[in-house]
């Protein structure tokens, strides 16, 4: 069985917990996208484990993981990554694989990018990680793959520094590449999670465009690039904050427009811990955004939601979220492609009743205060999409599961 994870926002949804979560049902966990700019934060035991582009499921000792066709990787970085691993415990060698049609990144591409960036008279945001330059290369068909690592022929229009660097990397990175689409059709009776980077609101084709992410962060990217194909896919899970929030620069229509100190910003800020895995930046926060939510439900055929970060609403008296935009004086009640009409939208909010209650010891779905129920029913009839999962904490424990992803 396959089931697919991703983000159904701007990214920091919280994919990493529940991937971790999940991943104790699964033999294989492949992560399709992205590379070194995406960020996991995974608490076990009270330890924080941060993962940029190692899959979530490492930390189980029994799990294979695989970094996907789709990736765009840094050696130095997957390294430096898997030897934090080693120093918290994990014993990752012969359970880490990688795609040999994976491409990856070159120390300069890093100076390109963040050259790219300067030159931009409206910034993107990227992290300077050289993650859209090597995406760029890639296609243009002047990228390098660890299929080429070893052949010189295809080696023979990088620079001397290039092949140097490479060279230092090339007997640590061979051990671990596979043929993913052999691997994946001979061990075809397993369960497998494939697992995205940031977010569907982040994908650049059906997200805030030019404000995207260079890859696949949609559903379609795990059958495009975790090597099963579109039928192979049993189930698609979309994982969503309570609230929303964004990192760098785009549209954010359900932005708070205060930000001062004592705000509700700054509260969700605090209380979430809205600060980012990868750069550390502090996260825009904003409202639910329910229209780009039921968006992001009907692009990606999100069979069902998971929705964490509810423990953060505990204190409150009531909050907000957005049912709709009000553009140009127009009622809109769905999610625009336009830059320009998302940065004009102004959200119209609907007021839910807080329930003052800690969540954080339910472990049931009836355990829920009232109104916690009434805010996740609300949900689920404006996306016409089931919540599977809900989320009250940051540990594995606090995870109610209405329904398991792996029941066909």
């Amino acid at each position: 069985m396959n089931v697919v994870i991703i983000g159904a926002q701007w990214g920091d949804e919280g994919k990493g917990k529940m991937v971790d979560f999940l991943a104790s049902d699964a033999q294989i966990v492949v992560r399709f996208s992205g590379g070194a700019n995406a960020g996991h934060t995974i608490v076990l035991g009270g330890e924080k484990y941060a993962l940029h582009l190692v899959p979530s499921g490492i930390l189980y000792p029994d799990k294979t993981v695989i970094l996907g066709s789709g990736m765009v990787i840094d050696p130095e970085a997957l390294f430096k990554e898997l030897e934090d691993l080693e120093k918290k415990g994990v014993d990752w060698k012969g359970r880490v694989f990688i795609s040999d049609r994976a491409h990856l990144v070159l120390p300069r591409y890093r100076e390109m990018d963040r050259e790219t960036e300067a030159r931009r008279s409206k910034p993107i945001g990227t992290t300077g990680r050289g993650i859209g330059v090597a995406y760029s290369l890639k296609a243009s068909r002047d990228g390098v793959r660890l299929a080429d690592i070893d052949d010189e022929e295809r080696l023979v229009n990088l620079t001397d520094e290039d092949r140097a660097w490479l060279s230092l990397w090339k007997d640590r990175l061979l051990p671990l590449k596979i043929d993913m689409v052999a691997y994946l059709r001979q061990h075809r009776n397993t369960w497998r999670l494939f697992e995205g980077a940031q977010g569907a609101l982040l994908d650049i084709d059906t997200g805030t465009y030019p404000f995207v992410s260079s890859g696949m962060s949609c559903a379609a990217g795990a059958a495009a690039q975790g090597g099963i194909g579109p039928r192979g896919i049993d189930r698609i899970l979309g994982v969503f904050k309570a609230y929303s929030t964004r990192v760098g620069n785009g549209p954010f229509p359900t932005e708070f427009a205060d930000d001062s100190a004592g705000s509700l910003s700054q509260y969700i800020r605090t209380v979430g811990n809205e600060y980012g895995t990868t750069t550390g930046r502090p996260r825009r926060c904003g409202y639910l955004d329910l229209v780009a939510l039921r968006y992001a439900c009907a692009v990606n055929s999100i069979d069902r939601l998971v929705l964490t970060h509810l423990d953060v609403y505990d204190d409150l008296e009531e909050f907000e979220a957005c049912i709709g935009y009000r553009i140009d004086g127009q009622m809109r009640e769905d999610f625009p492609a336009s830059v320009r009409n998302l940065e004009r939208a102004e959200p119209v909010l609907r007021t839910f009743s807080g329930w003052k209650t800690a969540l954080g010891t339910c472990r049931t779905y009836e355990e829920l205060p009232l109104r916690a129920r009434e805010y996740i029913e609300f949900i689920e009839e404006f996306t016409e999409t089931p919540i599977s999962i809900v989320s009250v904490g940051s540990d594995r424990n606090h995870t109610i599961v209405r329904e398991s992803p792996w029941i066909k």
